[in-house]
């Protein structure tokens, strides 16, 4: 899987991807991830990427110049994996599902990230092929929204995690958030693990966290079992027998 990211910051970029799983995976080269500086192809003395927005206006925008040369600098001499996207709050929301999307691209994908007030709209509506968006919410630039999909991209690729199980039972993977979980010791102040837990019968486990997923996504994020039609006649026995 190849990722190129297009940054006015690479080093902060580069560095956070060079530790935990992310850093292990380009190790292992399962992830080609390569960071770009958008300053690479000015040749001004001061290398800028911003200028006033026309019109007035607080704060500066990223100019099209650097960000299209930049771009294409790179199409010409490595190729560049698309779809190309711009890290924006306009963009169609990132979730669990556009991961898994990504996680399949054959050729991989690239990453944009804005900064200032944002870019000049020819970058939206000539260079780059969608927009993403983290949620709704105002960061200082898209190098964090950026982190944001490339890590959770990155351990949906076979042979990232240790045990390729763990991303199949996680939060979101069913539209649900995952089941509570336990470790040693099992009486902590008096609080004691759920005996089902360790009575060694796997399908009594197996039951037991799926009705807890079911419960958990209820009561916290009722929009996702919205989302997914409300719950089918099964997972309500389930939830009738663990409330019970």
């Amino acid at each position: 899987m190849r990722i190129d990211v297009f940054t006015i910051f690479p080093d902060m970029v580069d560095q956070f991807c060079s530790a935990s799983l992310v850093g292990k995976a380009r190790d292992a080269e399962l992830l080609d991830l390569r960071v770009r500086d958008l300053r690479a192809a000015c040749y001004d003395p001061r290398r800028s990427v911003d200028d006033a927005p026309f019109g007035g206006g607080a704060g500066m925008v990223l100019k099209p110049e650097p960000l299209f040369a930049a771009v294409e600098l790179v199409e010409s001499t490595e190729g560049l994996p698309r779809p190309l996207f711009l890290l924006s709050p306009a963009g169609r929301r990132f979730d669990q599902e556009m991961a898994k999307e990504l996680s399949f691209l054959p050729e991989g994908f690239s990453l944009l990230c804005g900064r200032y007030e944002g870019v000049d709209q020819r970058v939206n509506d000539h260079l780059v092929d969608g927009e993403l968006s983290i949620g709704d919410i105002v960061v200082n630039g898209g190098e964090v929204a950026a982190l944001v999909v490339v890590e959770a991209v990155a351990r949906l690729i076979p042979g990232v995690l240790g045990n390729q199980e763990s991303s199949s039972e996680e939060s979101f993977n069913d539209g649900l958030l995952e089941y509570p979980q336990y470790t040693r010791p099992a009486i902590f102040r008096g609080w004691s693990v759920p005996e089902v837990l360790l009575s060694g019968d796997h399908g009594r486990v197996a039951r037991w966290r799926r009705a807890q997923s079911l419960l958990r996504t209820q009561s916290l994020r009722s929009d996702l079992i919205e989302a997914r039609g409300g719950l089918t006649a099964e997972e309500k026995m389930l939830v009738a027998e663990a409330e019970g």
